[in-house]
């Protein structure tokens, strides 16, 4: 469960901490105080991207720390396998958010979205307005129905879907065997054609041509070398006047001046070197150009070899890698081709034979299916009948579909709220009330079948009053006894059932501010009285002690 927020520099807050409890746990306050302030930080602690746009006005980061207590999961591989401490039952989740970018540590140790993302699927489930409607989309109805029933059939869902992975390769070998199958004679000899062109060329690396221009430059430029290297020798090393000649003077100058004063003694020793560098250089210099050739026939077999590479690079790609490249590519292509009509054959015996398997498993797993969803059916609809929607009816259609990645399965919600109405798909529920109540429905009973620990409602009770939000208080309060709570509600009857009471202030002086308390006693009374009769008064005093006494 979610033990502390603590939020730092996060769009209208400075800095505050939330400590939540077991249970129930009720945020109320004025509306757009920021009730969904706290919430949005939950969640965003556990998103894969967020906007530098929740950073506080003139700060240069936000930060956002979750103390989660883990009672119920081993988290030990996945821990030693992202290099995470363990620290036992408590995980420190982290995320900063600066203007230029996101980073998100788990006890400390700086961690990737694919963690964050499974560690999210351990311990919380969010219900938004988003959330609710992407439950009424059919294309998620499966996914509900499958991890609801995960116990009975899902290791077998999963192998199906590994054996599908396998059948669309196979689909996809086949049609590239039968496309190759069907070019002509000629296609296939020019494609040899290419590949004898490219292959006889004997390139020996991506880099060859660019190493044979810089040995052509030296060849065409071999006279004037020559000239220049040998040029420069002669002026270090010539008979008279060279730089050696002088430096030799100057050393012995500079050494009768060093035997008088010591303090040129390290003068003495850098001319010395100098001079042996010289000399070094001008061996250099000599040996170069005495060993230049003027080799006429190498450099007309690297003219004639570049040619050949400028050839193919035209045809083949622009570069010499591109060429290796369309060469192996080319290469496959005829590999391919010469797969005989018996190999096509023997394929589609293969894929033949896995496709019956595919329909063997996926007809247990619609089987499975079926009968879940009939049991899920009745559990929703009893849920609906105790949240004072009496007349619904629910049902879980499945209905028979083409062979796909998740079965022969079209699995969708229907639900019909008067006698007079037939069953119609969930999407088209009209009443904001009745999502609501159908949403908290649907989130018990798969709340109750898995293993996160909290649950938490954006205003799960829009559009519903009097009896209703009683029936609704007391679902939550079901849930509760299974996981932690944490929800915005509007409706004194659910605030009641709090274990613990936030509430949620704006102040604006010469900035807004938004502060977070949690309300006892008097204080939670006030609270619930505002929220019953829109001001604290005599009557709605009582009204509020009466449900904190119930």
């Amino acid at each position: 469960m979610i033990k502390q927020l603590r939020i730092k520099d996060y769009i209208l807050i400075d800095e505050l901490t939330a400590n939540f409890d077991t249970g129930l746990n009720v945020i109320t306050g004025e509306t757009g105080a920021g009730k969904s302030i706290l919430i949005n930080a939950i969640d965003i602690a556990f998103a894969p991207r967020v906007s530098k746009d929740v950073i506080k006005h003139d700060k240069e980061k936000a930060l956002i720390e979750l103390v989660i207590e883990n009672t119920k999961h081993d988290l030990t591989r996945l821990f030693e396998e992202n290099g995470v401490d363990n620290n036992g039952s408590e995980i420190v989740l982290t995320k900063e958010i600066t203007q230029n970018g996101v980073r998100s540590r788990v006890n400390g140790t700086l961690v990737n979205q694919e963690f964050i993302r499974q560690l999210k699927a351990y311990f919380l489930d969010i219900h938004s307005q988003h959330q609710t409607y992407a439950f009424m989309q059919p294309k998620y109805h499966i996914n509900l129905l499958d991890n609801y029933a995960k116990e009975s059939y899902g290791q077998k869902l999963e192998a199906y879907r590994e054996r599908f992975k396998e059948y669309q390769h196979l689909q996809s070998k086949l049609e590239t065997l039968k496309n190759a199958s069907d070019m002509t004679e000629n296609q296939i000899e020019f494609l040899k054609f290419q590949i004898d062109e490219i292959d006889s060329a004997n390139i020996k690396s991506p880099s060859e041509d660019e190493e044979l221009n810089s040995e052509l430059e030296v060849l065409e430029n071999a006279e004037k070398l020559k000239e220049l290297t040998g040029s420069a020798y002669w002026a270090i090393n010539g008979d008279d006047g060279s730089i050696m000649e002088a430096l030799g003077k100057i050393k012995q100058n500079v050494s009768k001046a060093a035997g008088m004063d010591k303090n040129l003694e390290d003068l003495e020793s850098n001319l010395l070197d100098a001079i042996e560098k010289l000399k070094d250089a001008g061996s250099e210099l000599r040996e170069y150009s005495q060993n230049l050739d003027n080799d006429t026939e190498r450099l007309n077999e690297i003219q004639e070899r570049l040619y050949l590479l400028d050839k193919l690079k035209h045809k083949y790609g622009g570069t010499l890698e591109a060429v290796l490249e369309t060469f192996d590519k080319l290469s496959q292509e005829l590999n391919s081709i010469e797969f005989s009509t018996q190999n096509i054959e023997e394929l589609e015996a293969q894929i033949e034979k896995t496709r019956k398997e595919l329909e063997h498993i996926a007809s247990e797993i619609s089987e499975n299916r079926k009968n879940y969803a009939q049991v899920l059916s009745v559990l929703i609809q009893e849920k609906l009948e105790k949240l004072e929607l009496p007349k619904a009816r629910f049902e879980i259609s499945v209905q028979s579909k083409e062979l796909s990645s998740d079965g022969i399965d079209n699995v969708e919600f229907l639900i019909s709220t008067n006698v007079s109405e037939d069953l119609k798909p969930l999407a088209k529920v009209a009443s904001g009330g009745e999502i609501s109540r159908v949403m908290l429905a649907i989130k018990s009973i798969f709340a109750q079948s898995d293993d996160i620990n909290t649950v938490i409602f954006d205003e799960i009770d829009t559009g519903i009053s009097g009896k209703a939000s009683q029936s609704v208080a007391d679902e939550i309060v079901e849930l509760s006894k299974y996981h932690q709570i944490i929800l915005i509600t509007h409706q004194p009857i659910i605030a009641s059932k709090a274990n613990k009471h936030f509430y949620v202030r704006k102040s604006q002086s010469d900035e807004t501010k938004v502060e977070v308390y949690v309300l006892t006693g008097e204080n939670r009374i006030k609270a619930l009285a505002e929220l019953a009769g829109g001001e604290i008064n005599e009557q709605s005093i009582e009204f509020a002690k009466s449900l904190i006494s119930v």
